[in-house]
C-alpha cells in the first residue's frame, strides 16, 4: 500500500527541496519554472507502467546559444507525487526522495546527464 499524503504537504517538501538548492546555482538557472502532477503519463513507445519521480523538459544551459532565449518558453522541472509515495515506506523516504529528485532534474537544467548524476549519487 503506498504512503498517503496530502498535496498540501507534499508541495511543502517540494518548497523545501527548492529552498535547499544551493543559492550560487539557484543564482544561475534561467527560465526554468517548477510543477507537481500527480502521475506520469508514458509517451508513446515507453512502457504503459512506467514510473518516475521527475522530469526535466527544457534546453539545458549547455545547450543553449545566443539565439536561444528569442520566445523560449520556460524548462519545467515536473514532480511526480503518487510514484513518489508508491516508491518510500515513511515520510522521511518521502524528504529525501523529493530532494534527491529535485536536485537531479535541476542538474539536467545544467547539462548533466544521468550517467555523471549516477556516478555522483543523486540517481
Amino acid at each position: 500500500m503506498a504512503l498517503e499524503m496530502s498535496d498540501d504537504e507534499f508541495e511543502q517538501l517540494v518548497e523545501q527541496a527548492i529552498d535547499a538548492i544551493p543559492k550560487a546555482a539557484f543564482a544561475m538557472m534561467d527560465n526554468v519554472i517548477f510543477f507537481i502532477e500527480d502521475e506520469y503519463s508514458p509517451r508513446p513507445g515507453e512502457p504503459k507502467n512506467l514510473e518516475i519521480l521527475g522530469q526535466y523538459e527544457g534546453v539545458a544551459l549547455t545547450e543553449r546559444d545566443l539565439g536561444w532565449s528569442a520566445g523560449a518558453l520556460p524548462d519545467q522541472i515536473t514532480i511526480f507525487k503518487n510514484p513518489t509515495l508508491r516508491a518510500c515506506k515513511t515520510r522521511e523516504d518521502v524528504v529525501r526522495e523529493i530532494g534527491v529528485t529535485v536536485m537531479h532534474e535541476v542538474a539536467h537544467h545544467f547539462g548533466i546527464d544521468d550517467h555523471r548524476l549516477h556516478a555522483l549519487g543523486w540517481s
